[in-house]
């Protein structure tokens, strides 16, 4: 069965130091839109008690774009990458008022502003070649582009580097996998990354410790430069430089963990995080785990391959039930082994906790398959 998706490929595009610098520009100039049209959304709430719709705060940026002599920077960005941005406003706002975002969009310096989107007009491609608003530029293409371009969107990182990222629009056939019959339940951890319900870990590289006391160099040699100067511009480089190797390595993991995982099992339970809240309890290590990008990355694999993912309520006590005889346990955090008093089980706490996912998400999973057959079967 062919579906109809959204994919994104991103190259990166060969450095050019006379070129790139048109690129920077218009990207600092989105960052200054940005923080104008924020500034006006802003103001017309503290007037009117309301809030501005994105068309007409476009109407007003042209204006200012084609009439004003003291925005006519502004028209050094394409007409639509303008109104991306104000779009870009309006979907971080839209998040907020539905209580998904925490807090309203914010003010941004021009410089750590990342990226420019171009739409039908702004850009030609031709093989690996891509003109932006007469300059031609060209880019590493390392696999094959395929489907129709619905944006061209060009970022920089950390490092000033540049990427180009075209979303396109296709048609997938997701190849049917041969089943193994197999399900697993996943404990997510400190001290093991993944526990599966046979007791089986599967180890966190935690790329970030091991790189963290050529990190804490870097950033020392970094405070100690003069603000301005060339060597601190360097320096700033070289720690950008070794905080994207540790994220790139951690992404690679991740996707080889969800494939390996995806070729195994054709049902995944997994038990739903707090991340904030966790982050808040133990910081860096949370962040050097990747907990939410390692699902993020196993739900669009699961997507390809045919695999289910159910996920189980936050607050499941996973890990203070027994998967034997269900009794309740009173353990706290330091307790890593848990010994039944009903039935004399004694186990792993991890183990315990993936086995009680797999039960209840199996349990879920059954719930849901009966109402779809309940639904058809009156359809």
């Amino acid at each position: 069965m062919s579906t109809t998706i959204r994919k994104t490929y991103k190259y990166r595009l060969y450095r050019y130091d006379k070129r790139d610098k048109y690129l920077h520009q218009r990207i600092d100039i989105a960052g200054l839109i940005w923080n104008h049209s924020l500034a006006l959304q802003k103001r017309y709430y503290r007037l009117t008690g309301k809030y501005c719709h994105p068309n007409r705060m476009k109407k007003h940026i042209a204006k200012m774009r084609s009439k004003t002599e003291r925005y006519s920077h502004y028209k050094i960005l394409g007409s639509q990458a303008v109104q991306d941005v104000i779009e870009r406003q309006d979907k971080a706002y839209m998040r907020f008022f539905k209580g998904i975002a925490k807090r309203p969009p914010k003010f941004r310096k021009v410089k750590l502003f990342r990226s420019i989107t171009y739409k039908q007009a702004g850009w030609k491609l031709d093989s690996n070649k891509l003109t932006i608003q007469g300059k031609v530029y060209k880019f590493v293409q390392h696999r094959d582009l395929t489907g129709k371009i619905k944006t061209v969107t060009i970022k920089r990182d950390n490092c000033n580097r540049l990427w180009v990222c075209f979303c396109v629009e296709t048609k997938s056939n997701f190849k049917p996998r041969i089943m193994t019959g197999k399900t697993a339940g996943l404990d997510f951890g400190l001290k093991t990354f993944l526990t599966d319900d046979t007791g089986k870990a599967y180890k966190s590289p935690e790329f970030l410790c091991k790189e963290l006391q050529n990190i804490k160099q870097l950033s020392r040699t970094l405070s100690r430069k003069q603000n301005g100067s060339k060597a601190r511009k360097r320096a700033k480089y070289n720690l950008a430089r070794a905080q994207i190797r540790i994220a790139d390595k951690r992404t690679d993991s991740h996707y080889k963990l969800a494939h390996q995982l995806c070729d195994e099992f054709d049902s995944i339970y997994l038990e739903g995080l707090n991340i904030d809240g966790m982050k808040r309890l133990w910081g860096r290590k949370i962040s050097d785990l990747g907990f939410y990008q390692f699902v993020t990355i196993l739900k669009w694999i699961a997507k390809k391959r045919g695999v289910e993912i159910v996920f189980i309520d936050r607050f499941e006590p996973t890990s203070k039930i027994c998967s034997r005889c269900q009794a309740r346990l009173d353990i706290d955090l330091r307790t890593r082994w848990i010994d039944c008093p009903s039935c004399g089980l004694s186990i792993d706490r991890d183990h315990n906790a993936s086995r009680n996912i797999k039960r209840i998400g199996a349990s879920i999973q059954l719930s849901e398959a009966c109402k779809t057959g309940d639904s058809s079967a009156t359809s």
